[in-house]
């Protein structure tokens, strides 16, 4: 036909006249009605048996789920959805971003959507609340900009995890570390060292971290700590999920990361897993460390000291205390830093572990004990092997484990 679109939305608003909303439907029910419409409009003859069935598709897709985004949220490849306004959408899929050739009919169809998103997880984006965090029913992130903050509409960007999470295993095909690396992290993790894990936007700390929870002993009782519910630990069965709430329309109800942290060390834990740490919640996860908490967290930063300098600043905007103070209580209660890195060819590594000895001169010291050596380029690849630079110097630990 001349006019896909025209066609499609007369269609949509056919089927809409057609249900009636004082009832619930099936998703079947739904298909009824579509082909209903279908079979009873003469234009639908001029399509093509391809395009008959695309419609079909698109026209549940916008009814009851996510409209043209179902078939980026269906695709295992996609890793990122960005949709910046009704015109333009941008899709990351193996590591490059591409501007689709796809826009949505309206503002209003786009903020439908938003809506859908947001009320699964209970929460509300408006006019006065307009940026907001949630996700999808697959565990898939989102975040929402809306006017007036966002000025070229509403803004959408969707991070999609793999339904099946990369193991460690499958990072050693990658590249991303050696096997004598996730070796050397398997005994840290059973020997119950504190890891924390950096890097920057998109370099693979979440999938990091669920990979390394694979090493967790399985009949130690674990219990997880998120802003936004994403980590999905592998072959754990004693498992706690915790997850923050925002406040409601009346300004009650906020159940902050810190007050889930406290709570926690009342349900008897042997691991406490705290998904990211953004702010004054990293005193508490500190606390927790130094008090016999076994824990494990990530964080952004451009390098392992960088994050002891952000670990620094998120304490202070919740306590009042010398810096000194704060610079022990990181020395002491974190063992390791495992820094994560997105290279220019968009492959991720491990560049750096380090591990953190106290506090000297009033300064961090860290000592590194892998780094990621850069040997050149080929065939648009950058290629380095992972250096094992020293020994483990802090072994209690490890001796405790009988390792």
């Amino acid at each position: 036909m001349d006019n896909y679109l025209a066609y499609k939305q007369l269609c949509r608003r056919r089927v809409q006249e057609h249900m009636d909303y004082s009832r619930d439907y099936t998703d079947e029910d739904v298909e009824e009605i579509i082909d209903e419409v279908l079979l009873g409009g003469e234009e639908c003859g001029k399509l093509s048996l391809g395009d008959k069935r695309k419609l079909k598709k698109e026209l549940f897709d916008s009814l009851r789920r996510l409209d043209l985004l179902q078939m980026f949220v269906e695709d295992e490849d996609v890793t990122e959805i960005m949709i910046n306004g009704t015109q333009s959408i941008f899709v990351e899929k193996r590591g490059a971003i591409t501007k689709m050739d796809l826009a949505f009919d309206s503002v209003e169809k786009l903020r439908d959507i938003i809506g859908q998103i947001v009320s699964g997880c209970n929460r509300i984006v408006n006019d006065t609340n307009p940026i907001v965090d949630a996700r999808l029913p697959d565990g898939s992130r989102v975040n929402v900009v809306m006017p007036p903050v966002a000025l070229n509409g509403p803004i959408v960007t969707i991070r999609r995890f793999p339904k099946n999470p990369i193991t460690m295993e499958e990072l050693i095909q990658y590249g991303s570390l050696t096997e004598d690396c996730a070796e050397f992290l398997k005994k840290l993790v059973v020997a119950r060292y504190n890891i924390f894990i950096s890097g920057g936007t998109g370099s693979g700390k979440t999938t990091f971290l669920n990979a390394l929870s694979a090493f967790i002993p399985k009949d130690e009782r674990v219990i997880t700590i998120e802003d936004n519910a994403e980590l999905q630990l592998i072959g754990i069965e004693n498992l706690v999920r915790l997850e923050t709430r925002n406040q409601n329309v009346e300004g009650n109800g906020e159940i902050t990361m810190d007050e889930l942290i406290k709570t926690s060390l009342r349900m008897r834990p042997d691991r406490l897993v705290v998904g990211e740490v953004r702010g004054s919640e990293a005193m508490g996860m500190l606390q927790c460390m130094n008090t016999g908490h076994s824990g494990m967290s990530t964080g952004h930063a451009n390098s392992a000291m960088d994050m002891t300098r952000r670990l620094e600043n998120m304490v202070l905007m919740g306590a009042n205390l010398p810096l000194p103070a704060i610079r022990a209580q990181i020395a002491s209660g974190l063992d390791i830093l495992i820094h994560l890195g997105r290279l220019r060819d968009k492959s991720r590594k491990v560049l750096e572990i380090v591990e953190l000895l106290g506090v000297d001169n009033q300064e961090i010291q860290c000592h590194t004990l892998y780094r990621f050596v850069e040997t050149g380029e080929q065939g648009g690849r950058v290629t380095g092997y992972l250096q094992k630079e020293d020994k483990l110097i802090h072994d209690r630990k490890w001796k405790a484990a009988g390792l």
